[in-house]
């Protein structure tokens, strides 16, 4: 008899499956804890039967591989075993965020063209109907929503029918909406997904690991978190909603080893008041992702907070990745770091012509981790690639950069957010960088404004600290004193918040909508 395949040796494999993976864990070490929520949780064994349950469904229904399910609830234990179990039937999962609004729902479930969706209580009070027809619904919290999931379900012990999955099959759908426009489907196929979790093996990640994972699960954030967590044999401790003094609890009880959050929630965990008095001792990595990661930031969790830090900076279309081992190159904080093994980055021009070594240009990236392109989308898809003289294909972050001499990447700003005023290029990153290093403000954003004299021009938007009382005047006149002329601030206004997406990325589309409602038919001129 031949002996079974270990995980380990799987993953030593150029391409295989999560769901594969799972099947040899529960196989192997039947009890230990896959996912834990709250006082729920699921061993190996029991996920990988609820998988089996979940495509057995699907197969009963009539649903052919790669059919597209999509899922649109709060963060369950069903929600998962939904997600692998699609992707046990080779079937295409699309997870939704319930904070979009009804029309965008209604628009993304179109797009993706799924036949299944599953939904709770919340999504159907959100959606106020605006579902599109002859999609199958299924309610997870077993609601009214839809047909309930434990009807829904196969019997116990169903075996579906095994289906062969290759590498450019797609795994997911992501939908990209959030920060800079128009909602866009990224395909990201299985050998995408694959690279993820087997360089989890990297970071530590096993048997004993123990992730927590505190951001959506319809997020990309997470699930590059949870996915090499599993596929490695360890556990994940779910939050259903981030809580900080939660999250800081769970961390101490659960003896945390890895977590992959936000800058935002870094700020908000380390400025706890009681952050001190928690032992993290247990923490083996930390990761980051998803939006700028201020250097003074990463030097207070890298002093505070026991383990490593990895500052990742990529895209969920993938291309390249750079990463900083921010506890090795404690010099570099200001950086991204450096391309990953594998992964090919390089800069260009308005010109699309690759720029000099000391120069500045839209970072550009080649790697294994690379979506298939923007579902049903191809100018899209055509738009987001650049290739080089040889004719390969990199995905364009929209993103300025300039590589150091050691080969740090240091990201300037948004292409899209770019100003242009008078014919130069300001680069809002320079502006907040000024604004930061008032003792009154505690965050800025800069963005466009129109101006008939200059084309557009620099305006503010800033939070500021517990107990400042700054005015918008008095910072804008300060920080005009320190930039240069074509720089100047037009404006600097106060707001108690910024308005973020679900994982904390500053909406600056919101803040120019703000802008251009409250100031039509301004002339605006920087100050003098």
């Amino acid at each position: 008899m031949t002996p079974k395949e270990t995980p380990e040796e799987m993953l030593g494999r150029d391409f295989g499956t999560l769901p594969a993976l799972i099947r040899l864990y529960a196989e192997a070490v039947p009890e230990r804890i896959a996912f834990k929520l709250g006082t729920q949780s699921l061993s190996y064994a029991a996920l990988d039967s609820l998988m089996d349950r979940v495509a057995s469904a699907f197969q009963r229904a009539g649903a052919r591989q790669g059919d597209v399910v999509a899922i649109c609830a709060s963060t369950s234990l069903e929600y998962l075993a939904v997600f692998l179990g699609a992707l046990r039937a080779g079937l295409v999962a699309v997870p939704l965020s319930p904070s979009a609004t009804p029309e965008s729902l209604r628009l993304m479930l179109e797009d993706s063209g799924a036949s299944y969706f599953f939904l709770d209580a919340m999504t159907d009070e959100i959606l106020q109907g605006k579902i599109p027809p002859g999609i199958e619904r299924v309610a997870l919290d077993d609601t009214a929503a839809g047909m309930k999931f434990k009807s829904w379900l196969a019997p116990e012990n169903a075996k579906p029918a095994e289906i062969i999955v290759s590498p450019e099959d797609p795994f997911n759908i992501i939908y990209s909406s959030g920060t800079t426009g128009a909602p866009k489907g990224i395909v990201q196929p299985n050998s995408m997904r694959w690279a993820h979790v087997r360089r989890g093996m990297h970071y530590g990640y096993g048997a004993g690991a123990v992730s927590l994972a505190s951001t959506p699960l319809y997020s990309n954030t997470t699930l590059v978190g949870i996915f090499p967590t599993i596929a490695c044999g360890g556990t994940v401790v779910l939050m259903a909603k981030f809580d900080v003094a939660a999250f800081l609890e769970l961390a101490e009880r659960e003896r945390v080893t890895h977590a992959m959050l936000v800058p935002v929630q870094y700020q908000r965990i380390i400025g706890h008041p009681d952050f001190d008095k928690y032992d993290l001792s247990s923490f083996h990595m930390k990761f980051a992702t998803s939006s700028p990661f201020p250097a003074a930031l990463k030097s207070e969790v890298l002093r505070r907070w026991p383990g490593g830090l990895i500052d990742s900076y990529g895209l969920t279309e993938g291309g390249g990745t750079c990463a900083l081992v921010a506890h090795e190159f404690p010099h570099k904080l200001h950086t991204v770091g450096r391309p990953a093994p594998g992964h090919d980055i390089r800069l260009i021009g308005e010109d699309g012509r690759e720029v000099g070594s000391s120069e500045a240009g839209e970072v550009v990236g080649r790697s294994p981790v690379m979506m298939t392109g923007y579902h049903r989308q191809p100018e899209l898809t055509a738009a987001a690639e650049w290739h080089d003289a040889e004719g390969r294909r990199f995905i364009r972050t929209g993103d300025i950069g300039r590589f150091d001499e050691d080969g740090f990447l240091t990201l300037i700003d948004r292409r899209k957010d770019m100003i242009i005023s008078g014919g130069f290029n300001i680069y809002p990153s320079d502006l907040e960088a000024v604004l930061a290093q008032h003792q009154a403000v505690a965050e800025a954003a800069v963005v466009g404004a129109p101006s008939d004299r200059w084309g557009e021009t620099p305006v503010a938007f800033v939070v500021l600290k517990a107990g400042s009382a700054a005015t918008g005047n008095e910072l804008c006149a300060w920080a005009n004193e320190k930039l240069g002329k074509m720089q100047r601030l037009a404006e600097v206004r106060i707001k108690d918040a910024f308005p973020r997406s679900s994982i904390g990325k500053v909406l600056k589309r919101e803040l120019r909508e703000e802008l251009l409602l409250s100031s039509a038919g301004n002339n605006r001129t920087p100050a003098a």
